[in-house]
């Protein structure tokens, strides 16, 4: 049985995310935990707080066990932008675009 966990409206380019979230498909709860503690980023806080909820949605919402469930997929989906700028000389402005992300995990239950 497929659990899912999303958030939305992450502050991160869905680029930047990516790069945690291709590490994890095929990793059990645990061990997807276990690198994300170790990964340099500052998002990875937040994608092991997801996985935590997808882990908390199988056990609660469906009493699966967490130890026989592994990530199946993992993506990150553009957000909405919000549009700034910054003001230049000669009376111009450059945009700044930031970026956000909706994030979601599924498990499913370990092949036997």
């Amino acid at each position: 049985m497929e659990v899912r966990a999303t958030t939305k409206g992450m502050g991160a380019s869905s680029r930047k995310v990516r790069l945690i979230l291709d590490r994890l498909p095929g990793l059990t709860v645990d061990q997807a935990l276990a690198l994300l503690r170790y990964v340099q980023s500052p998002h990875a806080r937040t994608v092991s707080k997801v996985v935590l909820s997808a882990a908390s949605n199988a056990e609660n919402n469906f009493d699966l066990d967490v130890d026989d469930m592994v990530i199946k997929r993992a993506y990150a989906d553009e957000g909405p932008t919000m549009k700034r700028f910054r003001p230049r000389s000669r009376g111009r402005v450059s945009p700044i675009l930031k970026r956000s992300s909706h994030i979601t995990i599924i498990l499913d239950e370990r092949e036997a």
